[in-house]
C-alpha cells in the first residue's frame, strides 16, 4: 500500500468534469484507489462518491493505492489531480 498526500489545485473543487477524470483515471489500474477527505473515505473508481464527497479547491485529500501496479497508480493519480484533472 501506497499513499500520498495532494493539494486540489482545480479552481471549482472536484466537481463532474473533474470527478469524471479523476474515476477514468482509477479505473485503467487493478489496484484499489481510495482518496480521503477530511474524515471521509471514497471510492476513487466511482464519480458519484468523489462528486459527493464535496471537495473544494485547495483541499488536502490523501490518495491510496493498494494492489499488484500500485506504484504506477499513485504516480498517475498524483499527476493528474497535481495537474488540475484537465482543468489547467
Amino acid at each position: 500500500m501506497v499513499s500520498k498526500t495532494l493539494t486540489v489545485v482545480n479552481p471549482s473543487g472536484l466537481h463532474l468534469r473533474p470527478a469524471g477524470v479523476l474515476s477514468q483515471t482509477a479505473m485503467k489500474f487493478k489496484s484499489d484507489i481510495i482518496v480521503e477527505y477530511g474524515e471521509k473515505r471514497i471510492v476513487a473508481k466511482s464519480v458519484l462518491n468523489v462528486m459527493a464527497a464535496g471537495i473544494k479547491s485547495g483541499a488536502q485529500i490523501v490518495v491510496i493505492c493498494d494492489g499488484e501496479d500500485e506504484e504506477e497508480a499513485i504516480k498517475t493519480m498524483a499527476e493528474a489531480i497535481e495537474s488540475g484533472l484537465g482543468e489547467m
